[in-house]
């Protein structure tokens, strides 16, 4: 699937898109947005790296990189869930304390080890769910900032912050 770039001239008509897409996003079920998480990088993955790892300190994710990829792919599988529905969790806190590069970085690096087999792949038949196809629909029409912005929001609210 090819992204489009329709432009929009009025900031706070992007500013709502962008909102309303996530507002849409986040009202999916938990599967469904680690589904359509996945499929974002399939279809950005090679965009997002300028973007977050080049520009993250990932070094700083390591350690919970590092133990997310030592888990059994079902307990892999829990931590992705437990950071979407912000379960209180060790992986989850120290995942809260990262950055917003950083968090992108995370995904994105957790991508890799699912395309590699090294973390717990998607399912070689996955299929977006009906309500998940919509959200990535809306997505793919944005332009590329603004696809950008929805991914990061996405994932900057995930994870418990510890600090808040």
């Amino acid at each position: 699937m090819t992204f489009t770039t329709d432009r929009f001239t009025n900031p706070t008509s992007t500013f709502d898109i962008v909102s309303s897409t996530l507002a849409t996003f986040k009202r999916l079920s938990t599967d469904d947005q680690l589904g359509l998480l996945w499929v974002l990088y399939e279809n950005m993955g090679g965009a997002i790296t300028p973007a977050a790892p080049g520009a993250a300190r990932l070094q700083l994710a390591a350690g919970l990189l590092e133990r997310v990829k030592s888990m059994s792919f079902q307990e892999q599988l829990q931590v992705q869930r437990d950071l979407a529905d912000k379960v209180e969790t060790p992986e989850t806190r120290a995942y809260g304390v990262l950055s917003n590069n950083n968090k992108l970085a995370f995904w994105f690096q957790l991508g890799e080890w699912m395309r590699s087999g090294e973390a717990v792949p998607v399912p070689a038949n996955y299929k977006l769910s009906l309500d998940a196809n919509r959200v990535f629909d809306q997505i793919a029409r944005l332009e590329f900032n603004q696809q950008i912005t929805i991914l990061r929001q996405a994932v900057v609210n995930m994870g418990i912050d510890p600090l808040a």
